[in-house]
């Protein structure tokens, strides 16, 4: 029995008084149907979003956007995060990547503005710290 199934079975002999084996195959089967909906290709995209997210730059750029709830032109934007503009680009790339930016060009004008997506984490990431 690898370490995991004894420590499983460690907790359900707890939570059940008396533990079988049975309860540790069957408890075992009903995480790996939990884990299979998960769905790998789903899991993949949700942690493409949290990596876009997991730098100060591109989190500052979404959370201005958010705030804004408008359209702002990349040398706003530049005036916001201390980088370069070819830092920028990248950061607004990878953003857009992800879906959580969509950008325009408006003349000689490149413009973003946050989509659904980030305003639902950006919103969903401020209660979890409001609620602490």
């Amino acid at each position: 029995m690898t370490q995991s199934s004894e420590r499983l079975r460690r907790y359900l002999d707890d939570e059940l008084g008396e533990c079988q084996s049975d309860d540790v195959e069957s408890r075992l089967a009903e995480l790996d149907t939990l884990e299979a909906g998960l769905g790998e290709a789903q899991a993949r995209a949700e942690l493409d979003v949290l990596s876009a997210l997991a730098s100060e730059t591109r989190y500052t750029v979404v959370r201005v956007l958010v705030a804004a709830a408008e359209e702002l032109c990349v040398c706003e934007l530049n005036a916001v995060v201390d980088v370069t503009e070819s830092g920028l680009s990248h950061a607004l790339s990878v953003l857009a990547d992800a879906g959580l930016v969509t950008g325009r060009q408006d003349g000689r004008w490149k413009k973003y503005r946050a989509t659904n997506r980030a305003v639902a984490l950006v919103t969903v990431l401020e209660g979890a710290v409001n609620d602490e």
